[in-house]
């Protein structure tokens, strides 16, 4: 820790070594090698995607630093280099919100549709600390806004249909702008039965439904003032969950906010943006549909968060700064009833997570340096203060069981501090980052009351005294580009102490029928996680380009035991066609086989697949209408195939057409 002290004041000083030096300063705007995932304009979708209607979950699957763990056919977990939701942080245009479901099933990124949605920002590491704490890093997924303009109306209506599960969407839009206002409205729905693998059988329990409505309004009453209010309301039922013991039957959102936008003139503050918000998420697992249920059980949860961030951007002579204050609080509850068999026994009921609240506040500060007209260096800190309190009586006095001298509330600060160096010049672009941070144990892992974890088939207990987990990251870059190809490759390394995990504890009875018993969250010494990426581009001819990605990771423990939900060598390859009006592409992607999975953390090795896709489109331009056509196949060859971030191995979809249709006015 005190080497690591001395690096990041070493750091500090040498700009200032630098600018001694210099007599003149350069004040051209340092670029920013943040991972932009651009999903596209409403109108623009068909031309920019190859499957434009897809989920939002298979567009964040095109970065080489996220995976998806999938539970069903809906709303996968987003991992960020290889670190579930606990260490990472997923935002809706800046927005902190939290899930109410124990097992993960409502991720944020199942409250956006990808007809509302302009791109999706991924922020490495601390570099992500701008949100909130955070050890693998952030995704804010910002939503399409028309802005000021003389557009006037502008419509679109979006239509698709997939054979394999025969999942049916429709969507509209609805915008109009002018130079004071504007509003951007969105509604998609969608709808899928059971899907069917590679071998042509059907996976029990895949099927969804759903509706997304979402509308965002602004009012300029002034050259340099914007009020802004957006919504979105979501809400899926009958979700099925093949690799879960349990389904939805509801899954519903309210989120909301009200933003003040301030533009100086003649200033070195360039922005001011004020946002206050709420969100309500209610959540309910179901078991009803199943066959041979030892018990029944009714598992409700329930999540509000109220927040607000003031965010500040500015630049002085050859430094690009941020500040942003922020704060949000949040309720979590969830609770289980159980029904015995016998109607004269009495129900059982406890909570799972013990009406615990969530006050977090913490300022972010960021200086980007322009050292010259090729090279930056960008520091950045956040200091936050993390507050829990169990507000249950009986969820408190039920953790009493364990840790007879708990206190019902517990402080914590979080500190963060990151420095990057870049340069790019002649094509030629490489960076060098050193970062450190901390954490605090989510709900689940500090006060979860016997969570069944269906992958390791334990209950968890939550551990109120676990210390903060922290860790230090290094991180480089190297890039080359010309008129006809590009080549980037990334790497990262993680040395997180404090690690959490769940540890069986032999003493404890599991409350879950046919469970292996009882696993309490504690810490590890430390663990590492090592990930690399090479993302290549090679442009034939103004119609054909080639695309490549190839990404390997590598987990650890303090006792050389492999982490679970570590990606094997993993690649992707397509070739893409463009003239005019039609375009087309085929694609190959796939595993390579899972040599280092995790028998210890109840993982086990999955094979190499792969498979390849096509598909093909066309625009046509009427006199007012705009029409997009696109249509493909997935899975040609129907393979049966499961991966590594499949929750107990259930497979993947086999051969399925699909076709799109979209039109804007």
């Amino acid at each position: 820790m005190k080497n690591f002290i001395i690096i990041i004041g070493l750091c500090f000083l040498f700009p200032k070594i630098l600018f001694a030096q210099e007599k003149e300063t350069d004040t051209i705007t340092p670029k920013d090698l943040t991972e932009v995932i651009v999903i596209g304009k409403k109108a623009q979708l068909y031309q920019k995607q190859a499957k434009p209607l897809a989920t939002i979950d298979e567009y964040l699957q095109q970065s080489t630093k996220i995976d998806m763990i999938r539970r069903g056919s809906y709303a996968w977990e987003p991992m960020i280099n290889n670190m579930p939701t606990e260490r990472t942080l997923v935002t809706i245009d800046g927005m902190r919100i939290f899930g109410a479901c124990t097992d993960k099933m409502d991720p944020i990124t199942s409250y956006v549709e990808v007809s509302n949605l302009s791109e999706a920002t991924l922020k490495s590491g601390q570099q992500g600390a701008c949100h909130g704490a955070t050890i693998g890093g952030s995704v804010d997924l910002q939503r399409n806004r028309a802005g000021f303009s003389n557009l006037g109306w502008n419509a679109a209506v979006n239509t698709g249909f997939e054979t394999n599960s025969k999942q049916k969407i429709v969507g509209s839009a609805i915008n109009y702008a002018n130079n004071s206002f504007y509003i951007d409205t969105d509604f998609m729905f969608r709808d899928a039965e059971n899907y069917t693998a590679g071998n042509g059988q059907e996976v029990l329990f895949s099927q969804f439904r759903k509706f997304n409505i979402s509308s965002t309004s602004g009012f300029s009453f002034d050259k340099n003032k914007l009020l802004e209010g957006s919504i979105i309301y979501d809400k899926a039922t009958d979700v099925g969950y093949p690799a879960l013991p349990m389904d939805v039957s509801l899954a519903e959102a309210l989120i909301t906010s009200l933003k003040f936008e301030y533009v100086p003139e003649s200033s070195p503050i360039e922005n001011w943006e004020t946002k206050i918000y709420y969100n309500t998420i209610t959540h309910k697992m179901d078991d009803t549909k199943r066959p041979s249920v030892p018990i029944h059980m009714d598992m409700p949860g329930w999540s509000d968060t109220f927040g607000f961030y003031s965010k500040t951007k500015g630049t002085l002579r050859n430094h690009h700064f941020i500040a942003d204050l922020n704060s949000f609080y949040n309720r979590s509850v969830a609770e289980m009833t159980m029904y015995p068999a016998d109607s004269n026994e009495k129900l059982m009921f406890m909570y799972t997570w013990p009406d615990v609240k969530t006050l977090y506040t913490a300022l972010f500060l960021e200086d980007n340096i322009a050292l010259n007209c090729h090279s930056s260096l960008k520091f950045s800190t956040s200091l936050g203060n993390h507050f829990n309190e169990v507000a249950s009586e009986l969820g408190l006095e039920s953790l009493r069981i364990f840790y007879p001298n708990m206190k019902a509330s517990k402080n914590r600060i979080l500190p963060s501090v990151s420095s990057n160096y870049s340069f790019d010049e002649n094509g030629f672009s490489y960076g060098f980052g050193l970062a450190y941070g901390q954490r605090a144990p989510s709900v689940s892992e500090g006060y979860g009351f016997y969570l069944f974890n269906s992958f390791d088939t334990y209950d968890y207990i939550g551990n109120p005294e676990l210390k903060n987990e922290n860790s230090l990251e290094t991180s480089v870059s190297m890039g080359y580009k010309t008129q006809k190809w590009s080549a980037k490759m990334s790497a990262s390394y993680f040395h997180i102490s404090n690690y959490i995990v769940g540890k069986p504890d032999a003493s404890l009875v599991p409350m879950t029928i046919g469970a292996s018993g009882v696993k309490i969250y504690t810490a590890l010494d430390y663990a590492t996680i090592f990930n690399t990426d090479l993302n290549l581009e090679y442009q034939f001819s103004d119609f054909i380009q080639w695309k490549g990605q190839l990404v390997y990771s590598y987990g650890k423990d303090f006792e050389n035991q492999n982490l679970p939900f570590i990606s094997p060598l993993r690649y992707f390859s397509s070739l893409n066609f463009k003239k005019e009006k039609f375009l087309s592409s085929i694609a190959v992607q796939g595993n390579a086989t899972q040599t280092q999975f995790s028998p210890f953390y109840g993982e086990d090795r999955t094979p190499s697949y792969a498979i390849l896709n096509f598909d093909a489109g066309y625009s046509l331009d009427f006199e007012k209408v705009k029409c997009g056509l696109k249509a493909g196949v997935e899975n040609i060859l129907d393979t049966y195939y499961s991966t590594f971030s499949d929750w107990n191995n259930i497979p993947r979809k086999g051969r399925n057409f699909f076709l799109n249709v979209s039109f804007s006015f």
